[in-house]
């Protein structure tokens, strides 16, 4: 009976503790479940059952575990089960049978009989370590009952990481023993993993699909150039891994794959032979980073640890890959052609965007007052226009240059990078935010887009990233970029086709002018000039409010884009600009007396017009100390100053923005109804003074239907101009003044207000603009 027990606990199948299903139910229906024991001998054995049939089942199930989980970790936490924890059971068992089988006197009594109590006593602490080593197996492949109950699927090897750290503060010493040491097997598994991408910049050859670095076979622009491009999988990232850290892992193992590609050979140490790799140089030293661990992984020291990599990697080899100019040219770029520094890009493609549209207006058979009910909206653009959109606003771009000029090296490279595509996302008012993009700083999920003003179709201005660029600008950067130039892009546009009402001569004067003598002498003449006349005056006091309120939203948007370009823009790249290369500082003596200098008091710690003097001499001077040309603390500054900006341009409000597409909304239905009113009073002038009748237009209902719609729109413009502006002072009553710093000591605003909307309303204010809202504050008061 020992012998059968003890072979039991071993993982042996034995008929007596575990009899077979026909057997089992026999002994239940005649009552006795085990004929040759006594109760109490069956409920002690109970346990030892309990034990071997973990026992047995721990060991098929993690052996099917070590043999087909997709994870190497899972696979390697359940080996460890076996050869460690269910080895020391085993030796457990032995021991036993050992002191038996020597008759030793604390296992053995009198006459050779062993106590049934003691030998279960013995397993006792088992119970519980086994049925643990259970759940956590079938944590990491649940069988098939578990799957069918509970409906869970096959662990990760982060998600075991996370439970086996998780499990080591339950309060069960014997338990956290265990765990700690399945930790340790599980987070060397994951090193191992780590290192075949931090120290070569390839993924793991087995289980790749586990290791949270995938290849974006998705992005053809980075495979054709013989760089895949990479990205992380949140999931399959243990918790003790931040997402700084993942950054700069993902950094490096794509910072190897540059090099690999591009098969660099870069000057080694002098210390090193010629023809060694600087790469390999490298390895002794970055292993011993990534072999300082202890376990359980905190998550600083493997912070530390990646920083150092990261550091070693850019000061000896990136540097030269990725040199600053190279870094400062691609941002000059962005900011002439997507910040709109150069104001002849931004100009020259509404003109070919509007041209554009027109010419897919001038359908024979359509007359205006048609094209006018269906709107943009009935305009279907497609992609090979938006190219020659762009195409010819690169041609008159070129036709700008004189002969003798010199070549634009600048506009030679925009021409080669940026492209004009439809966006695949449509715009959408108040959808519900989506998941973004993993970036080194997390931006704001934007509700509001302005991308479909300019061909009435959602486009956006994108730009290809040559390698190694792509190890300093991601996607979400240039998603940032594009969704502030479509912002800038639209406010300009809207100020320019405003403006464009006042070359309407006809609406703003008698336009041709009246005829002179001898015919004005005549009473005919005199009868015909007095009917002009009377019709003009009658024009003329109909449009004076119409031009009022043109006049007031022109000015809005002019001092909106004046703000942005002259204020937020200018002064967040100058002051990111000297950041990223201080000017050297100047011998000259008069450079520090008081009001000399740059002045670097404006927003985002570059220069601002309007600002005096002695503001300025009361500010802290900027930043424009960095610690190091490290390409990717480089790309976290970089996303710190377009997260700044996009909430100095007031992207970030949800509510200004909604209101201020509302309003260019009911500018474009503006101006689309002063063009339709204009282009009817000229056909009927020609019926009534020439007799040129036109029997399928009739001008006289469509003038009177576009002053009544005009009306409205003016209505409805002038209310959206009021909310703009009770928008901007909301803000300025609830702008933060904090400052976020970045990791290479770069500090966004410092030395200015964030914002500075004040400076604006000052404007507005000065405009005569804030006096509606207190007036309709005013009046809403009164009849409350």
């Amino acid at each position: 009976m020992l012998h059968e027990l003890l072979l039991s606990l071993s993982g042996h199948p034995s008929p007596s503790l575990l009899p077979s299903p026909a057997a089992q139910s026999a002994r239940q229906q005649s009552g006795h479940a085990a004929p040759l024991l006594s109760p109490p001998e069956v409920a002690l054995l109970s346990s030892l059952t309990r034990l071997s049939t973990l026992h047995q089942a721990l060991r098929s199930h993690t052996a099917l575990i070590s043999s087909t989980h997709p994870s190497t970790v899972c696979r390697a936490v359940s080996a460890a089960i076996i050869s460690t924890h269910l080895a020391k059971f085993q030796a457990k068992i032995l021991e036993v049978e050992r002191q038996i089988l020597q008759k030793d006197a604390g296992r053995v009594g009198g006459y050779g009989i062993v106590p049934l109590s003691g030998l279960v006593g013995e397993f006792d602490g088992w119970t519980r370590r086994l049925e643990w080593l259970w759940e956590i197996a079938q944590y990491m492949l649940p069988s098939e009952e578990t799957h069918a109950r509970e409906r869970n699927k096959a662990s990760t090897g982060a998600g075991i990481i996370d439970r086996l750290r998780d499990e080591a503060h339950t309060g069960y010493p014997d338990l956290e023993e265990v765990s700690l040491d399945l930790t340790k097997v599980a987070e060397t598994a994951w090193l191992r993993q780590l290192s075949t991408w931090v120290l070569y910049g390839r993924l793991p050859s087995f289980g790749v699909q586990d290791f949270f670095v995938h290849e974006f076979s998705e992005d053809t622009e980075a495979t054709a150039r013989g760089v895949p491009a990479f990205v992380i999988e949140r999931p399959l990232l243990p918790k003790f891994v931040s997402s700084p850290t993942a950054s700069s892992i993902l950094f490096i193992g794509r910072s190897l794959n540059h090099i690999r590609a591009r098969g660099t050979r870069l000057p080694s140490s002098p210390d090193t032979a010629s023809t060694t790799s600087p790469l390999l140089s490298l390895l002794p030293s970055h292993l011993r980073h990534l072999s300082s661990f202890s376990s359980p992984i905190s998550p600083s020291s493997l912070s530390t640890a990646i920083a150092a990599i990261r550091l070693s990697l850019s000061q000896n080899t990136l540097q030269q890959l990725l040199p600053l100019p190279k870094i400062i040219e691609i941002l000059s770029l962005l900011r002439d052609f997507f910040l709109l520094g150069r104001g002849e890009f931004a100009v020259a493609l509404i003109s070919e965007a509007d041209e554009r549209i027109r010419s897919r207006w001038r359908r024979p058979g359509q007359s205006s007052r048609n094209q006018s009910l269906q709107g943009l909206g009935s305009v279907v653009v497609k992609e090979g226009e938006v190219t020659a959109v762009l195409a010819r606003t690169w041609a008159a771009l070129s036709s700008f240059q004189g002969e003798e000029d010199a070549s634009d090296e600048k506009l030679d490279l925009a021409r080669d990078l940026i492209y004009l595509s439809l966006s695949k996302q449509f715009p959408s008012r108040t959808s519900t935010p989506g998941r973004a993009a993993s970036s080194h700083t997390t931006m704001p999920i934007h509700n509001v887009v302005f991308n479909d003003f300019l061909l009435s179709t959602p486009t956006s201005l994108c730009l290809r990233i040559p390698p190694p660029l792509d190890l300093f600008l991601g996607p979400q950067d240039l998603e940032t970029y594009s969704l502030i130039h479509s912002y800038l892009l639209s406010i300009r546009r809207a100020h320019l086709r405003l403006t464009s009402l006042w070359q309407h001569s006809s609406l703003r004067r008698e336009h041709p002018a009246p005829l002179g003598p001898p015919y004005s002498n005549t009473k005919t003449g005199e009868v015909r000039m007095r009917e002009r006349r009377k019709r003009a005056n009658t024009r003329n006091m109909k449009m004076r409010r119409v031009w009022a309120i043109c006049g007031a939203a022109a000015f809005l948007l002019a001092e909106l884009g004046g703000y942005f370009q002259g204020e937020v823009v200018k002064g967040c790249w100058e002051g990111f600009r000297t950041w990223l290369a201080p000017p050297s500082p100047p011998n000259d003596v008069s450079s520090d007396r008081p009001g000399s200098g740059d002045g670097g008091g404006g927003i985002c710690g570059g220069s601002a017009s309007g600002t005096s003097s002695t503001t300025n001499s009361l500010r802290p001077a900027p930043s424009t100390t960095r610690t190091t040309d490290d390409p990717e603390s480089l790309s976290r500054a970089h996303a710190l100053y377009l997260k700044h900006l996009m909430s100095s341009l007031l992207l970030t409000s949800t509510d200004f923005t909604a209101t201020l597409r509302s309003f260019l909304l009911s500018t474009d239905h503006l101006i689309a109804l002063v063009t339709r009113l204009d282009r009817a009073q000229q056909g009927l002038d020609l019926e009534t003074t020439q007799g040129v009748v036109d029997a399928l237009n009739d001008y006289a209902g469509e003038e009177h239907e576009a002053q009544v719609q005009l009306e409205r729109c003016c209505e409805r413009v002038q209310s959206d101009v009021r909310d703009v502006v009770a928008r901007l002072s909301e803000l300025d009553s609830e702008r933060s003044r904090g400052a976020e710093v970045g990791e290479a000591g770069y500090v966004p605003g410092e030395g200015g207000e964030i914002g500075g909307v004040d400076r604006l309303l000052m404007k507005l204010d000065f405009g005569a603009m804030t006096s509606i809202v207190d007036e309709r504050k005013k009046g809403e008061s009164d009849d409350g």
